[in-house]
């Protein structure tokens, strides 16, 4: 019989506190709808979405420079595998998650030239840097993503230098 009688106390007590602590029902249940609209992707993610669709350009416009034979060939095979790492290093950090419609970016022709001179090459090299740097400053990234993004803007600053001695 106390049992029945704390029970029932319990049962009717719970509404009560929880409406003079300001919770509604449905609060209790909050969280994403299934049937809703999916939620918004994280800044960082936005942002290294966009990153590595700058590298996948930069990996194919020096796959087309390199399948030129132009001068130079053994500088543009060192850096073309330094962008391949990066862009590994990028796509490592992104996570997609099983069932969804988002797919990482892959490979695609450069619309620019068929075979890129240098100049070409170096002109994207100092707009990837500096687009990675403005990205740094601009936008709050987790410390881990700043250093990738810091580290591969430096990188291709020194491709510039080296892409100029050429």
């Amino acid at each position: 019989m106390a049992r029945r009688r704390l029970l029932i106390a319990s049962a009717t007590t719970l509404p009560l506190l929880l409406t003079t602590a300001g919770c509604r029902s449905a609060d209790l249940f909050a969280g994403p709808d299934p049937l809703g609209a999916p939620p918004q992707l994280a800044r960082g993610t936005v942002v290294l979405e966009a990153v590595i669709a700058d590298e996948v350009a930069l990996v194919s416009l020096y796959e087309s420079a390199a399948s030129g034979g132009s001068g130079g060939s053994g500088v543009l095979a060192a850096l073309l595998a330094e962008h391949r790492d990066h862009l590994a290093r990028l796509r490592s950090r992104l996570v997609v998650p099983a069932g969804s419609s988002r797919r990482p970016h892959m490979a695609t022709p450069h619309p620019a030239a068929v075979h890129p001179s240098v100049s070409t090459l170096r002109a994207a090299e100092q707009r990837s840097a500096s687009s990675l740097a403005r990205r740094l400053s601009t936008v709050s990234v987790e410390p881990a993503l700043a250093q990738l993004l810091a580290s591969i803007a430096a990188s291709d600053a020194s491709h510039d230098a080296a892409l100029g001695a050429l």
